[in-house]
């Protein structure tokens, strides 16, 4: 199963995420791995991935091209140009780091929790998820899934919501058309299905 996914540039205005299991060195696959399982460790007390995956590959590409020291000021210091431009130059260069080459900001549409298992219901209602969706795009989708499940094992309208019975169902069917079986993910599965019935279940 793919497991290293990385942005490539595209043509048109979107970002573009490909599986390229040889693309990388050892040492970047390991930073790789390290960040999703910080992820995964901390998922229930900071619920977005703030771009990990995409600043670890930025890093390399993109180096900072100033050096510049950090600016802080007393509370009643008058604020002088010197200290403004640096404050300035300093956020060029940084947002200047996570910038695609052809001008836009990536960044993951982290928050709706309702979108994802839309696209996955169509495709597979339609008879197209697995033309549309490659193995690692379920393997990445299902992945998405079990990391934004909540403790109690549902899910909410978005990422850091409480359990609702529409988000918990509908990423629970989702799962299972991508073939998930009860003790996938940490038995997420499982535990969806355990929460769904404890709150009146649905038909």
């Amino acid at each position: 199963m793919g497991q290293h996914r990385f942005l490539t540039p595209d043509t048109g205005v979107h970002q573009v995420w490909e599986f390229c299991p040889e693309s990388r060195t050892p040492k970047e696959l390991f930073k790789v791995e390290m960040a999703r399982q910080s992820f995964r460790d901390n998922r229930f007390h900071k619920k977005h991935s703030s771009d990990l995956l995409m600043r670890i590959q930025f890093a390399k590409e993109k180096q900072s091209v100033t050096n510049l020291p950090q600016t802080k000021l007393e509370e009643f210091e008058d604020v002088k140009e010197e200290a403004v431009m640096t404050t300035l130059r300093s956020a060029l260069d940084f947002y200047s780091t996570i910038q695609a080459d052809d001008g836009h900001w990536p960044g993951d549409y982290g928050g709706p929790m309702f979108l994802l298992p839309g696209l996955v219901i169509t495709l597979y209602v339609t008879g197209a998820l697995n033309i549309v969706l490659s193995k690692e795009h379920q393997y990445e989708i299902c992945r998405y899934l079990y990391n934004h499940q909540n403790r109690d094992g549902g899910w909410g309208l978005h990422i850091e919501g409480p359990s609702t019975m529409f988000g918990t169902v509908l990423n629970y069917v989702s799962l299972k058309l991508l073939g998930e079986c009860a003790e996938g993910g940490e038995r997420a599965i499982e535990k969806a299905r355990k929460w769904i019935l404890e709150h009146d279940s649905f038909q």
